[in-house]
């Protein structure tokens, strides 16, 4: 086979990955961290871009929200052209935004479809009104193969108090189950006492535990963006659900765990997506 035919062989079947998302400035979260992760983990990554942010390593400064007119016109151009076969969804501002992905979905009905909802900040306060949580509870869990969310968003999505152990977390699974997703992966890693970082993944029938040594780093931002865009990366290359998010966890372990190989600003560093890079040979 000529080295023209093989790239025309490997073109035609290059894994799509959509992310719909913030943007990060200072690229550590949200899109940015959307399109490493699928990167480093044989993706290849296309974006809708749903807010712009003022943000560094420290925190956000700002917000500018995209219109759900010009949201809609990205996703028909993406939509249009690639054959995407996975989405990870990402921050939507609100109900309009919210609505307008939901319908596209509906829409094009890519193969694979993973929110990670993000709502709640690193401080506890909400990112979206009540209006817009019960939004993308009725508009995009049904949707959804997997949602991701943490436990303060998996307690503001329940209205509950946020579990404070692996056993208080499992108390909650038969609610989550009820949120209208295939499958929830429940992350624990808040538990910061634990010495490991436990994810509960939650299917119709099962729960199965995810566990791996917690790494001791500042440098965190983008981890559940990260890790969230690789199940949905793992997803389009033809993995099983449950395969995808063992994958997928393995790659956010690593990334951590070379997080403070890099320097990057002054407050909450990210992850190390591109790790295999860094590794001595």
């Amino acid at each position: 086979m000529t080295s023209l035919n093989i790239a025309k062989t490997l073109s035609s079947v290059t894994p799509i990955v959509l992310t719909i998302a913030g943007s990060d400035s200072g690229g550590g979260a949200g899109i940015q961290a959307d399109i490493k992760a699928i990167s480093a983990t044989g993706g290849y990554a296309c974006s809708v871009i749903t807010a712009l942010t003022a943000q560094n390593t420290q925190g956000v400064s700002g917000i500018y929200p995209i219109s759900s007119e010009f949201v809609e016109q990205q996703l028909d151009a993406v939509f249009s052209d690639l054959n995407i076969v996975a989405v990870k969804i990402g921050m939507l501002s609100d109900v309009d935004i919210i609505n307008s992905v939901a319908k596209k979905i509906r829409q094009y009905s890519p193969q694979s479809i993973v929110v990670d909802p993000v709502m709640v900040t690193r401080n506890g306060d909400l990112l979206l009104q009540a209006s817009a949580i019960e939004s993308l509870k009725s508009q995009l869990f049904p949707l959804a193969d997997v949602i991701t969310p943490n436990l303060p968003e998996a307690a503001a999505l329940l209205n509950v108090a946020i579990p404070q152990n692996e056993a208080q977390m499992m108390t909650i699974v038969d609610q989550l189950r009820l949120l209208g997703a295939k499958s929830v992966l429940l992350k624990g890693g808040f538990l910061k006492e634990d010495i490991n970082s436990t994810d509960l993944l939650i299917l119709s029938d099962d729960v199965q535990r995810l566990s791996t040594p917690r790494i001791k780093t500042r440098n965190t931002h983008g981890t559940g963006c990260s890790l969230s865009s690789a199940i949905a990366s793992y997803l389009a290359q033809g993995h099983q659900l449950t395969d995808a998010v063992r994958l997928a966890k393995h790659y956010i372990t690593q990334a951590l765990n070379y997080a403070d190989v890099m320097t990057i600003g002054q407050g909450h560093g990210p992850v190390n997506h591109f790790f295999s890079l860094n590794r001595e040979n």
